[in-house]
């Protein structure tokens, strides 16, 4: 009687399998009554009831379900990665693997960096993975801030194990000097400044690298923090402090335009106190965005580096008057972390969020028929929607699979943070209309396909814009200022941005962390400079700060 339904419920509608069951059943005329001889119904209509119910379930049982940020934010976080196919842990402790969809995305972000970059007057190079122990040595505040997390290589090459056992190192191809794998580069680039800087002709010199960096991490979190992840790294050389200042602001700002204009994040933009500089640096600028859980997220940096490493090197470059001058130097950058705020800033309980100038498909349409005859007309008329709006610029993805329902595609297309999807059925060929719904909103509406190509664009470049202004409500309602020390917690437990009088001292900014568990994020550019009094030791200070809970 089941003969050929059992693979059945993945590919057809319940109705369409409830009738076949009806057609097949060779007792479809045995009626079931009860004990007082009442009809209750057929043979066949009791098993097409049992099988609407195990379809529903089934149905059920295949639906991704996020957990709640109410309920567990990490947890929330973690499906999200790996149910909308971004990333999974790797087997190799640690480190992850990066899927198409999560790829792409990051891909988008390189794109329009690279071309920032680009018109900044940068260009691409790449250096080796591997340095030198002794040039991490060069320079000592370096060396002490990354030496706890490099991945350290002292041999290279393996043999087979005298037992037979698979393989062992070989101890006799011990390196002479050990190699470090790149914790970032400063030592391998600014060794080849060096032989690449010999006149004031030469600079200023402006070089960013794309690449993978390993930073031995012991609690990893997808995209926040692995052992290896993917940055961009910008490392450049000038005639003057000036220049180098100049630059180390350029390269925050651009920073800063990317996350708003391109991820639709707003960030606070400021200073590292001298405890959070990046190790060599003399001063570190940083953007700081707001997660939606009230946490900190640092999403970009930009240092100026002085000359400590053109002195740790011996860069020096002949000056117009024939003098021997030391190079200036800066380093900036953002890495896969991105994709971590990105997710955070604006995905809810039923997935990813994406802002539709970071997303790998704008727009996704979906057909949806009964039968063969009107898949034809109706996947006709879809590819005639999808050729319009590619030629309007859009990114837009035609789901034509007939193996998978449209409930399933709906769901599937939402999870994944596609900010627009087209639905086309039977009755909008009749009417000249379609189905259009936001995935930020979640609202629909019917809408001709005639202009369907400005629509789409302008409802697109509003959902950019909203997104921009929830966030940035977000993050305005969520600042407040703190004059005593029990606001001050309160507000912090809270999850608040604290603007906050703090003294100075690193001792003071120490005890506040250890109390609170909040640090000082930046000392923000833009802000109220009135002197006032420390919210922890009363001791005077020259102005507010940002205090948070941070990633």
């Amino acid at each position: 009687m089941w003969f050929g339904l059992r693979a059945q419920p993945a590919k057809k509608n319940a109705e369409t399998i409830v009738k076949t069951i009806g057609e097949r059943c060779l007792v479809k005329s045995m009626v079931i009554i009860d004990k007082q001889g009442n009809h209750i119904c057929t043979f066949a209509e009791q098993i097409a009831q049992r099988f609407r119910y195990l379809h529903k379930s089934y149905q059920t049982q295949m639906a991704k379900k996020i957990t709640p940020r109410s309920d567990d934010y990490s947890k929330w976080y973690n499906d999200i990665v790996v149910d909308a196919d971004l990333a999974q842990h790797s087997d190799v402790k640690g480190c992850m693997v990066i899927k198409p969809y999560g790829y792409a995305i990051w891909e988008r972000m390189k794109e329009v960096l690279d071309g920032m970059f680009k018109e900044t007057g940068h260009s691409n190079a790449y250096f080796p993975l591997f340095i030198p122990k002794s040039y991490l040595s060069k320079e000592a505040a370096h060396v002490e801030g990354f030496a706890k997390e490099c991945a350290v290589i002292t041999h290279y090459r393996l043999k087979n194990s005298p037992d037979g056992d698979g393989v062992v190192v070989d101890p006799e191809a011990k390196l002479e000097e050990e190699l470090i794998v790149r914790p970032t580069s400063e030592t391998i680039i600014w060794n080849t400044y060096r032989k690449w800087i010999q006149s004031y002709r030469d600079l200023p010199l402006l070089i960013n690298q794309w690449a993978n960096v390993v930073r031995w991490e012991m609690r990893t979190r997808l995209f926040l923090r692995t052992t290896e992840f993917l940055w961009q790294e910008g490392h450049t050389a000038h005639a003057t402090q000036a220049e180098a200042e100049e630059e180390t602001r350029q390269m925050l700002e651009v920073y800063a335009k990317f996350a708003e204009e391109w991820m639709a994040m707003p960030v606070v933009k400021g200073n590292k106190t001298e405890s959070e500089r990046f190790a060599g640096a003399l001063d570190t600028l940083c953007i700081e965005a707001r997660m939606q859980d009230g946490k900190a997220l640092q999403a970009g940096t930009s240092h100026f580096l002085g000359q400590n490493f053109a002195k740790a090197f011996d860069v020096k470059f002949a000056t117009k008057d024939g003098g021997q001058e030391l190079v200036w130097a800066t380093s900036w950058g953002v890495s896969t972390r991105l994709m971590g705020a990105l997710i955070m800033t604006h995905s809810d309980d039923q997935g990813l969020v994406l802002p539709p100038k970071l997303a790998p498909i704008e727009v996704v349409i979906v057909p949806i028929y009964k039968g063969q005859d009107q898949m034809v007309e109706i996947v006709s008329k879809c590819r005639e929607i999808e050729a319009d709006l590619r030629s309007a610029g859009i990114r837009v993805k035609l789901d034509d699979d007939d193996a998978k329902r449209s409930g399933w595609k709906f769901a599937e297309y939402e999870l994944k943070g596609v900010p627009l999807r087209i639905a086309v059925g039977p009755r909008d060929l009749e009417n000249g209309t379609c189905e259009l719904a936001r995935r930020d909103t979640r609202t629909k509406s019917f809408e001709s396909l005639e202009g369907l190509s400005d629509l789409v664009r302008s409802t697109l470049d509003s959902i950019q814009s909203d997104l921009f202004s929830n966030a940035k409500s977000r993050l305005t309602d969520n600042t407040v200022e703190a004059d005593n020390w029990d606001d001050f917690k309160k507000h912090i437990k809270a999850g608040k941005f604290v603007m906050a009088h703090w003294d100075g001292n690193e001792e003071t900014e120490g005890l506040i962390s250890k109390q609170t568990k909040a640090s000082i994020r930046c000392l923000p550019f833009d802000t109220d400079n009135t002197p006032g009094s420390c919210i922890k030791t009363g001791n005077p200070s020259s102005r507010r700060v940002l205090f948070a809970k941070s990633y």
